[in-house]
């Protein structure tokens, strides 16, 4: 199952498959970069959804169903 990341980009934010040389698509906001790398990962059958802040660290983490959530804990 692939990873996407929401990083922060000069023009935007993006919504990158990880290991891809481009982003899989370029947003004004962060929230319509997360819906749209939500939208691939529901596509591609689930995953792991990493969001990062302004300064490029995760700050969050969501796993797509059907994807492989290494807690048992909801959310």
């Amino acid at each position: 199952m692939p990873d996407y990341h929401v990083t922060p980009r000069d023009a935007g934010w993006a919504a990158e498959k990880e290991g891809a040389t481009r982003a899989s698509s370029v947003h004004d906001t962060q929230a319509q970069a997360i819906q749209a790398a939500r939208g691939y990962l529901v596509n591609q059958g689930g995953g792991e959804l990493n969001i990062h802040g302004e300064d490029g660290q995760i700050r969050s983490k969501d796993t797509i169903a059907p994807g492989n959530d290494p807690r048992n804990i909801p959310g």
